[in-house]
């Protein structure tokens, strides 16, 4: 490849978010974090909120320390989490801060919307997308009947990447992956259902064109360029829904893998060549989202480290301790005491999640976690049962025999949850990069600069520029039995 490449990747997550630089040279990938900042809920209102203009400006930041640094990028590319989405007036601007996919004003909108506008079925059908009250489908809706102004007023609907990238060239586009995490997609045509655009009341002309990742959407405005000091460099279309870049960036050695992209999120999945709608999908609420280079994500979302971050906030006796130690001191509590369901409606966005595990466990008359560690202990413990049952609904669904999991992403560094999920699994993991989806940004614009020539070259290079660790199944029996007696606590 010659001399180093650069490129710019900014990584939003629901919590925060980077902008990192990343170099390729002679086949190897160096990645480094130039910014990392908060993204805050915005609680205002009655709803709650991102901050879309702040986030705006941390992607200046970054450029400009780029500028200071007299580093020369090839080009930028941006990734979010999905479904949420930002209003633009006729003028070109923005007419509100997009709401966030854990506001409740959706809590009760799916029922409505198959009572009255189509059925469960239907929906599916169109979309093949898992049903989760906050998909954008029932976003729009209930902002219609809530006569929500700035959907009203809306020339222009854009997906979170999308707007952020709007900002920077001008150009509106609609990034295939983040748009098929809305429910408005339907993956057999490509392209966002009409039907189920008019229910919600938007045309198509409301939404950008279709692109593909590796698609140049255009190059900084001259105000940007301006803020920055930067010229007009090109903004890449990469996967924009950070899962769609992370699984870009698993480092498989060929199509026979199930991933865990582990993080706020958790998602598991496989990688088809096309997507899989059946009565099994659907009964078990599995989800086919946009991939690379015309693939299918098959998947489902399990509440993940989500529910750790929030209980260590409100730890008192685990503050100023680092992950590692809290962690240790989890492992040295009694195994499956007491056990969840992560995906529980009670965890979603309870004021306590220490005391959601509490009711959770008095409800299902376990044991009550007391103190921090026992409480880790319970996260963990339950974590690795849901991936054993969704993994088991996902083998029965695939169609074809899965040889490896390859855990990716932040939550693939903590070692006693990767051990935990091939105990419980029963199958090889295998956990990195731990910066997946970063990787598969930066790696998506170099393939668009000709750098590399497909994902599995991608893959390859990614394989060769990390350490990869290995977690063999263990303790087999103990943990069929903690299964069976997890379906028993989930099933009451």
């Amino acid at each position: 490849m010659g001399t180093s490449k650069h490129f710019f990747a900014v990584d939003l997550g629901a919590t925060s978010g980077r902008t990192i630089l990343g170099s390729l040279s002679e086949g190897k990938l160096e990645l480094e974090e130039l910014t990392r900042f908060d993204n805050r809920l915005i609680e205002a209102g009655g709803h709650y909120y991102w901050d879309l203009l702040a986030l705006y400006w941390e992607v200046i930041r970054g450029l400009r320390l780029v500028h200071d640094r007299h580093l020369t990028v090839q080009s930028i590319g941006i990734d979010t989490w999905g479904c949420d989405f930002v209003c633009v007036a006729s003028d070109g601007q923005i007419l509100s801060n997009p709401l966030a996919y854990r506001d409740p004003h959706t809590a009760h909108t799916m029922d409505t919307y198959f009572n009255k506008v189509l059925s469960r079925r239907a929906v599916y059908d169109k979309t093949g997308i898992q049903f989760m009250n906050f998909n954008s489908l029932f976003q729009l809706y209930q902002m219609r009947l809530d006569g929500n102004v700035a959907l009203r007023e809306a020339a222009l609907v854009l997906f979170i990447p999308d707007a952020l990238s709007y900002l920077l060239t001008g150009q509106a586009i609609c990034e295939y992956t983040v748009a098929s995490t809305s429910q408005l997609l339907n993956p057999l045509t490509g392209d966002l259902d009409t039907d189920l655009l008019r229910s919600v009341g938007l045309s198509r002309d409301q939404l950008g064109p279709i692109t593909t990742p590796g698609t140049a959407i255009g190059t900084l405005t001259p105000e940007v360029q301006r803020l920055t000091g930067l010229g007009a460099v090109p903004v890449i279309a990469v996967a924009g829904h950070d899962t769609a870049s992370a699984v870009a960036a698993v480092p498989a050695r060929d199509e026979r893998f199930a991933y865990l992209s582990s993080g706020t999120w958790s998602l598991m999945g496989i990688e088809s060549p096309h997507a899989i709608i059946n009565e099994g999908s659907f009964d078990k609420n599995f989800t086919n989202e946009g991939g690379i280079e015309g693939t299918t994500r098959f998947l489902k979302n399990i509440c993940g480290m989500w529910i750790y971050e929030r209980c260590r906030q409100e730890w008192p006796e685990a503050k100023g301790m680092g992950h590692t130690e809290l962690q240790r001191e989890a492992m040295g509590q009694e195994a499956f005491r007491s056990l969840i369901n992560p995906d529980d409606p009670l965890f979603a966005n309870p004021e306590s999640m220490v005391g959601a595990i509490r009711a959770y466990c008095e409800r299902t008359g376990q044991p009550v976690p007391e103190g921090h560690a026992a409480c880790c202990r319970c996260i963990f413990d339950s974590l690795a049962l849901r991936y054993r049952q969704v993994f088991t609904w996902l083998k029965q669904l695939a169609d074809f025999d899965i040889r490896v999991l390859h855990v990716i992403g932040g939550g693939s560094k903590n070692e006693y949850l990767d051990q935990f999920t091939a105990n419980s699994c029963g199958v090889t993991v295998l956990a990195g990069p731990q910066e997946g989806t970063a990787i598969g940004n930066v790696m998506l614009q170099a393939k668009a600069a000709g750098e590399v020539a497909d994902v599995w070259e991608m893959r390859r290079i990614i394989a060769g520029s990390i350490d990869l660790r290995r977690f063999e199944p263990q303790d087999t029996a103990t943990w069929d039995a903690a299964y069976e007696r997890y379906l028993r606590i989930v099933g009451a």
